[in-house]
């Protein structure tokens, strides 16, 4: 199982000089994902040889793997942990044998770690959002945010959120049961109508895969966008999605996932080799990515 689940040896693997670290990445469609190359580029900068796998099974032939399959194959590949994404990351909590407090807090896992035959579940989505909010828009009203999307980087956004200052919080999601746990969670309120939430929302924050290349389109009716709002979108890839766009030419505030993918990373990077990472290395890193390279 983990020949097939696991990328074999590459040809710049330098013979008998195997890295430092090896880790990875679940999830489904990540062949567009600026992770790999952040970490591996941030451990060179520190003189050392980190190799980073995608583990898709949107590219894999044959059955589809389970995720616990996917984290047994990469635990027996001898890797030092790996990042977890969609649509794994409430699934990965079953599958640890210890949670981080930030973690417990979310209910979702994206960063695991192997240590010693012990997996430790972490969640560094939360302090990536927070502060990719508090550099990207500074001073961005937070009287009331309306949050799209209940799920594993629903919930790391919607406790960032409410660290973060946030009075009063909207969450919806297609799944209200989902939405309602949440709130529960953080003591939001579930929105059902989102053209109502949107009138007195200060911000508005998408946390559902929709946008990505694999998912195009808005989580919202851009047409209930206003100059009066601040949009912030976790997706990445494709970096200006369809409701950043549509927010851009409205005069809203943005705020793209460049920040939340780049400081997770750092977090998780320190995870995974105990070494500090440089958040603006990283960031020239994501955004000197060339998919093509």
């Amino acid at each position: 199982m983990a020949q097939r689940l696991i990328p074999p040896d590459m040809p710049d693997d330098p013979p008998g000089a195997p890295p430092d670290w090896r880790v990875g990445l679940i999830g489904k469609g990540i062949g567009l994902s600026r992770t790999p190359a952040m970490h591996v580029a941030e451990a060179q900068a520190q003189g050392r040889h980190l190799r980073y796998d995608l583990i898709d099974p949107d590219a894999m032939e044959g059955p589809e793997p389970s995720l616990a399959e996917m984290i047994d194959a990469a635990e027996a590949a001898g890797f030092a942990g790996v990042n977890v994404t969609y649509p794994y990351k409430k699934a990965a909590v079953g599958l640890v044998d210890a949670l981080s407090d930030a973690a417990r807090r979310v209910g979702a896992v994206n960063t695991l770690v192997f240590d010693g035959g012990w997996r430790r579940g972490h969640n560094t989505d939360a302090w990536g959002f927070a502060e990719s909010l508090r550099l990207g828009l500074p001073g961005a009203r937070k009287g009331q945010v309306l949050l799209l999307g209940a799920g594993g980087a629903g919930g790391a956004v919607a406790h960032a959120l409410k660290a973060s200052g946030v009075a009063v919080l909207g969450i919806h999601d297609l799944d209200r049961a989902a939405a309602e746990r949440l709130a529960a969670e953080v003591g939001g309120q579930v929105v059902d109508d989102l053209a109502r939430a949107a009138k007195v929302a200060d911000g508005i924050v998408n946390a559902t895969p929709m946008g990505m290349v694999k998912l195009p389109g808005s989580a919202i009716d851009t047409g209930l966008l206003a100059p009066r709002h601040w949009v912030a979108d976790i997706v990445y890839f494709p970096l200006e999605t369809a409701l950043l766009r549509a927010a851009r030419r409205a005069g809203c505030r943005t705020l793209s996932g460049e920040g939340m993918a780049v400081f997770q990373a750092v977090r998780a990077f320190a995870l995974f080799t105990g070494l500090e990472a440089d958040a603006n290395r990283m960031r020239a890193t994501f955004a000197g990515f060339d998919p093509a390279g």
